[in-house]
C-alpha cells in the first residue's frame, strides 16, 4: 500500500483565520462532540497531525506550533531522558485567562509524535499548567 504523502510545513501559511471560531470548536464543540474519552482523542489526534507533515528538524516542530497559534515553543532543558518545553505567548496567557475549561492536549500529542519523528524514540509528553505566569510546561519522556 502507498504511503500517504506528507505535507509541507510551509502550506500552513496560507491558513489565517481571526476570531474565536476555532478556539470555540476545540474547546466547547470538540469536548461536547467526544464525551468522556475526549482527553485522549484529542492526545491522539495530535500526533495523527503530526504524522501528517514534514518534520525534520525541531525548527519545523517550532514553526509549526506558531503557524497554528498554538505559541512559541522553547526547548529549555535536555536531559538524558527527557526534553522539557515551555508554550509561551500572548495567545497562551490568553487562553489561560479565559473562563472556558481550556486544554493543551493536542499540543502534547503533536510534540510526542514530533520528537518520535525527529529522534525515532517513543514517547509521551505530559502537561503542567503555570497559570498565574501564563506558561505551560511540555515535558516530552523517552519510554524506550
Amino acid at each position: 500500500m502507498k504511503e500517504k504523502e506528507k505535507l509541507s510545513i510551509s502550506s500552513l501559511e496560507n491558513l489565517h483565520t481571526n476570531g474565536a471560531g476555532y478556539d470555540v470548536l476545540r474547546y466547547i464543540g470538540l469536548p461536547d462532540l467526544l464525551g468522556r474519552e475526549k482527553d485522549t482523542i484529542l492526545y491522539f489526534m495530535g500526533r495523527k497531525l503530526a504524522r501528517n507533515f514534514a518534520i525534520n528538524t525541531l525548527g519545523d516542530v517550532i514553526y509549526f506550533f506558531e503557524q497554528m497559534g498554538w505559541g512559541k515553543l522553547e526547548l529549555i532543558k535536555e536531559k538524558r531522558n527527557q526534553l522539557i518545553f515551555y508554550l509561551l505567548a500572548d495567545s497562551v496567557v490568553q487562553r489561560l485567562q479565559t473562563t472556558i475549561k481550556v486544554d493543551f492536549l493536542i499540543e502534547a500529542g503533536f510534540l510526542a509524535e514530533a520528537i518520535l519523528i525527529l529522534k525515532e524514540i517513543n514517547c509521551e509528553c505530559f502537561i503542567k499548567v503555570h497559570k498565574r505566569i501564563g506558561q505551560v510546561e511540555l515535558k516530552v519522556i523517552y519510554t524506550d
